[in-house]
């Protein structure tokens, strides 16, 4: 008999990234009594990883729960890049509705869509959360219009085009039914998420159903499986079995060992869980997602929607150069293996392959972003490795025909700065589909581009804008190939030898370009130190010393004088090299280096390759 679990909700926050998803769940978890008065919370209390906090992005779902009027909310907060959209298309399978938070300013943007079009796919009710209402230049009732035109375009339906709207502003803790209501507290969203989001329905006779959604990782025990009871209840010391929709031969018996469900930002032990909780499931071990737990009389897997394919590769390679093996803690190709395959226990959207050498493995994602976490998260644990640069996945159509991954891309930039960004993106193959007026004296540009014509991208914008561009790609699906993109104008400036950097080595070689390093800083022959004006690479040595002679003294070195090094982050890096180049990465350093270290076989190398 299917009942309604009145005392439930469960809610997913979706939006476009920077719209105040966090911040609001921030709100609602300190506003319902999850915190005690004089505890002092740090902001964005669930992003908890280190560089989700540095970089202001969500990049995994979060559960949390919170108690309004003796009713239970569940909570996750999703990510709202791009590159994380895997985590998104998941979690909403284990929730009755979403609140769509959008930027009272910005309005609706390119992952909104992506992420609307899930929640309306799944028919989930919406309630949109018009955030950030008291910034000085909000226009709320502009940004209602463009929800109900995004609406409209993704064919919803009357019921639900007819959805809530809630005005807040989740740093300063309010929310109101009207845009020009009265601030108080965060209680009108409380109160409309009880009465517009249903509860959980399931028949709690029937044979146990849970879809696993989300996998979490604990070093102490292991894969942490998180989902929804469907049906029946599931209880501690359970026998079970493991099915999965997509894999008719899977059929795996196992014991519910312990199971949790959440409450604030702990998970509570509980005996039993019944229809409409989101519970945590330890102990077993072979748990992946969209995996289904069943009774064993009856074992019917749950429905679940295939997690979209990487679009984007790149090869993650033992270190070989000559300071290898001197800063990181794990070096060798074991420690590199293990380290990639373990990452695939909580990343559904990654994929990692053995290449015919031991000493390399092809890492694909879903984008540039996506495999730069990977690297900074470990470089940050100690390893040392090389990789190379990131290139698109191509497929071929029944006809034989070559195809690649297609972005679009939406760019806010100061009117002065169109021209160059749209002759930019047109040598990069991107093709110019819209223009239209901002807000502000700015250009909306939307264009349509092969992936691996943003590769790179992202640096030379900032520049060409000055700082004052905005872009937003979202995956549009594959299409034939366009042609080939020359990525990079300049060339590189390789050391001639082995040693240390020397000021007057690096005052002569200044002169050819801008250099990435500064005096003092231990370097290796074919590793690159800079970038050439010009289109070739040159050979420097930055090693080299003045020679002493009884009118010349080593002191005068100091006169000499350096610009500043141009020192690159991770992500400047990863655009910055060449196919023929590698990326070393150390916990300490980031260097770029040739593939082939030895000049003399570069040259013949790249003349048999002509």
């Amino acid at each position: 008999m299917i009942t309604t679990r009145k005392d439930v909700r469960n809610i997913a926050i979706i939006a476009h990234v920077d719209h105040g998803k966090t911040t609001l769940v921030d709100e609602l978890l300190k506003q319902s009594g999850v915190f005690r008065a004089n505890q002092t919370v740090q902001e964005r209390v669930m992003d908890s990883n280190d560089i989700e906090r540095e970089r202001g992005i969500t990049i995994l779902s979060k559960n949390t729960a919170v108690v309004y009027n003796d009713i239970k909310i569940n909570i996750v907060d999703t990510p709202g890049h791009a590159d994380f959209g895997g985590e998104v298309e998941r979690v909403l399978k284990m929730v009755n509705g979403v609140i769509l938070v959008v930027d009272a300013f910005e309005g609706p943007m390119p992952q909104t869509k992506f992420v609307l079009r899930k929640a309306l796919e799944l028919n989930l009710p919406v309630i949109v959360c018009i955030n950030k209402i008291d910034r000085p230049e909000a226009r709320p009732s502009d940004v209602i219009d463009e929800v109900l035109e995004l609406f409209l375009e993704l064919d919803a339906t009357d019921e639900q085009l007819d959805c809530p709207f809630i005005f807040a502003s989740a740093k300063s803790g309010f929310a109101m039914e009207e845009p020009d209501g009265e601030p108080v507290d965060m209680k009108p969203l409380f109160e409309k998420i009880i009465d517009y989001i249903p509860a959980p329905t399931g028949n709690p006779e029937a044979n146990t159903q849970v879809l696993i959604s989300t996998i979490d990782y604990n070093e102490y025990v292991g894969r942490i499986g998180v989902g929804k009871v469907d049906n029946g209840t599931l209880k501690v010391n359970q026998d079970v079995v493991i099915v999965n929709h997509h894999e008719p031969d899977k059929f795996k018996k196992v014991k519910i060992n312990k199971l949790y469900e959440f409450d604030g930002l702990k998970k509570v032990e509980v005996e039993t869980a019944s229809i409409g909780a989101i519970v945590a499931i330890s102990g077993i071990a072979d748990l992946h997602i969209g995996d289904t737990i069943c009774s064993p009389e009856n074992p019917v897997p749950i429905e679940f929607q295939k997690i979209s394919e990487p679009t984007i590769s790149m090869n993650f390679i033992v270190n070989s150069s000559p300071l290898a093996g001197k800063e990181g803690k794990f070096v060798t190709s074991r420690h590199l293996r293990e380290r990639l395959f373990r990452e695939l226990n909580t990343d559904v959207s990654l994929r990692v392959e053995e290449t015919e050498s031991t000493e390399s493995y092809k890492v694909s994602g879903r984008g540039e972003l996506h495999l730069s976490v990977l690297i900074e998260n470990m470089r940050r644990e100690g390893y040392e490795f090389a990789v190379s640069k990131a290139e698109v996945i191509y497929k071929k159509d029944e006809n034989g025909q070559l195809l690649e991954p297609m972005e679009r891309a939406y760019i806010d930039v100061p009117e002065e700065f169109s021209g160059t960004v749209i002759e930019k993106l047109s040598q990069r193959k991107g093709e110019l589909q819209n223009m239209s007026a901002a807000n502000g004296g700015y250009q909306r540009l939307e264009f349509l581009i092969p992936s691996r014509g943003l590769i790179g991208y992202r640096g030379e914008f900032l520049t060409d804008t000055k700082g004052n561009g905005i872009i937003n790609t979202i995956y549009e699906g594959y299409g034939p190939y366009k042609g080939d993109i020359q990525y990079r104008k300049t060339g590189s400036l390789i050391a001639f030898e082995s040693g240390e950097s020397i000021t007057y080595g690096l005052y002569n070689a200044q002169e050819r370009g801008v250099l990435f390093i500064g005096p003092g800083e231990k370097v290796y022959g074919g590793m690159i130190i800079g970038q050439n004006a010009k289109a070739e690479d040159i050979e420097v040595n930055v090693c080299k010393r003045k020679q002493l002679t009884n009118t010349r003294a080593s002191g005068s070195d100091e006169s000499l004088r350096l610009t500043p090094p141009k020192i690159l982050s991770l992500e400047q890096a990863l655009e910055f090299i060449d196919t023929d180049e590698l990326l070393e990465v150390t916990p300490c350093s980031l260097r770029i280096r040739k593939k082939i270290l030895d000049s003399t076989e570069r040259y013949r190398s790249k003349k048999n390759g002509k």
